[in-house]
């Protein structure tokens, strides 16, 4: 009797999950909204402005902020390095980027111009080794003993300490310390009630979902626990009755370790890794683009309601976290192109980096002389200055964006190459993308699928004021149009869509 009950309650457990973990798959944008933005180590009261002036008129769906609890403030060269703010010191909502009020008014802001907000959280450890540690709203611990009474937690709540050396074991990835970093035993209930607690609060200020950092690190059976004990969404934010949190996990999965995304899959999605380093090796020239003809999971990535997808991000940009073929900002014809075609293409939801600049893989972002993060400002191209890259305000990454929001739902269809490096398809009859990553000119006459018109290559330059900016292409009632992309041009691709038709009167004039 008791193995028939146990059996039972298993095959309810399995029967429940997915239930749970499909819920918890859905990105809770606004409807035709399909792309998050990652604003990297931006200050509360500037993502507020960015969501209203720019992210909710340019169609982005959702931002992810950095991590909104307390660090520990380190000094490196008398530097402050960026992964400070992947060391915890508490959950106090105090950060350079600004404090709890100031985010709750960013969530507000964001949340009233249709732009979702989900959080970077660390749940899997707290500091590493500190002489002196300190977090940035005056919290202290004592790290050598686990000791972090703003919480508290106690050496008791940690694992034991032990390094991870061999990542086919998943017990020694998952129980021990992650380049030092004092690693939480999220199967105690004090902890649990801890990080429980703390989410809930995020939720209750508007929060549509959470990226999960280091989840691989943490057993999949703890974190389901903790996520089932979360809140639903807050209706009062305009997201639908019973809505779930959007959950997506850092898994790095390159295949042939001891942990398979495959074991979160039902708590939420999972960030595919495999994308980012196929999509990079691709654009780069290392791999040809003929071959994207059946880009998603026959190139053994996650299926693509199981994934968010991505170009680059924060870590692997700096050459870790799987880094080795990423393509950054610092490549911009080619990055663009990657960045432009996993926004034309339906695979998985996607995420597009925005970045600040750069030297070394531990530089901080943009500080006033008191160590204050600087706000980006903004040139008359849209673009940053300040130190800050903002990949997300580039032509032909936010048009993309926007080509993205009118094409979804639609099938790829009318694939074309040249058996090498040149590339076209339609997205319904919505939207037409080429690239051209060849030593030599595009120039054929394409299917475009669209209706007859002039459109503009949203590329090259916007459609303002009935003109086109940039390239314009005449399709013809069948739909074929020439299609022209020059290998020493500035950009790689071309994309037209039903937005960016120039008026009738504006075409014949």
């Amino acid at each position: 009797m008791a193995s028939s009950l146990s059996q039972a309650l298993l095959f309810a457990a399995l029967l429940c999950a997915p239930l749970e973990s499909r819920a918890q798959r859905e990105p809770n944008m606004a409807p035709g909204r399909n792309a998050i933005v990652h604003l990297f180590e931006w200050k509360w009261n500037d993502i507020a402005a960015e969501c209203e002036n720019f992210l909710g008129p340019m169609g982005y769906g959702a931002v992810q902020v950095s991590p909104v609890q307390e660090n520990v403030i380190v000094r490196q060269n008398n530097e402050r390095p960026w992964w400070e703010r992947y060391q915890p010191i508490s959950y106090r909502l105090v950060t350079r980027s600004g404090n709890e009020e100031e985010f709750r008014r960013m969530v507000k802001r964001c949340s009233k111009v249709g732009v979702r907000v989900y959080v970077d959280i660390i749940l899997n450890h707290m500091t590493g080794e500190q002489q002196t540690a300190i977090g940035t709203g005056g919290s202290t611990a004592h790290t050598s003993s686990k000791d972090y009474p703003a919480v508290p937690y106690s050496s008791n709540n940690f694992h034991p300490t032990c390094s991870i050396n061999n990542y086919q074991n998943a017990n020694e990835v998952r129980n021990c310390e992650l380049v030092g970093l004092k690693d939480l035993d999220q199967s105690q209930e004090v902890v649990r009630e801890k990080q429980v607690e703390f989410l809930n609060r995020l939720v209750s200020m508007g929060v549509a979902g959470f990226r999960v950092d280091a989840a691989k690190h943490m057993w999949p059976e703890d974190l389901r626990a903790i996520f089932q004990r979360v809140k639903n969404l807050d209706e009062s934010f305009g997201f639908a009755s019973n809505a779930r949190p959007f959950v997506y996990q850092e898994v790095i999965d390159l295949g042939g370790e001891g942990v398979s995304y495959k074991e979160y899959l039902d708590i939420g999605r999972v960030l595919d890794f495999r994308h980012s380093a196929e999509i990079g090796r691709l654009f780069k020239g290392e791999n040809q683009l003929r071959w994207l003809v059946n880009w998603g999971p026959a190139w053994n990535m996650a299926n693509g309601d199981d994934a968010v997808v991505f170009v680059d991000n924060h870590d692997n940009q700096r050459g870790s976290g799987a880094g080795g073929d990423i393509l950054t900002y610092k490549n911009a014809k080619h990055y663009k192109m990657a960045v432009g075609f996993m926004l034309a293409h339906p695979h998985a939801l996607k995420r597009v980096m925005s970045s600040f600049a750069f030297d070394y893989s531990d530089q901080g972002p943009p500080t006033t002389y008191n160590e204050e993060l600087r706000s980006p400002t903004f040139n008359a191209d849209d673009s940053c200055g300040s130190g800050w890259v903002c990949e997300h305000r580039w032509r032909q990454i936010y048009n993309m964006v926007r080509f993205s929001n009118v094409v979804t739902l639609t099938p790829l269809t009318n694939w074309w190459d040249n058996g090498s490096n040149q590339i076209a398809f339609c997205r319904g009859n919505k939207g037409f993308v080429a690239f051209n990553n060849d030593g030599y000119d595009l120039d054929q006459w394409l299917q475009t699928c669209l209706p007859a018109g002039v459109y503009c290559d949203v590329i090259s330059g916007n459609l303002k004021d009935g003109r086109c900016l940039g390239k314009s292409v005449q399709v013809y009632e069948d739909g074929r149009a020439r299609i022209i992309l020059k290998m020493n041009e500035e950009d790689g691709l071309l994309a037209l869509h039903e937005g960016s038709r120039v008026p009738v009167a504006a075409a014949a004039a």
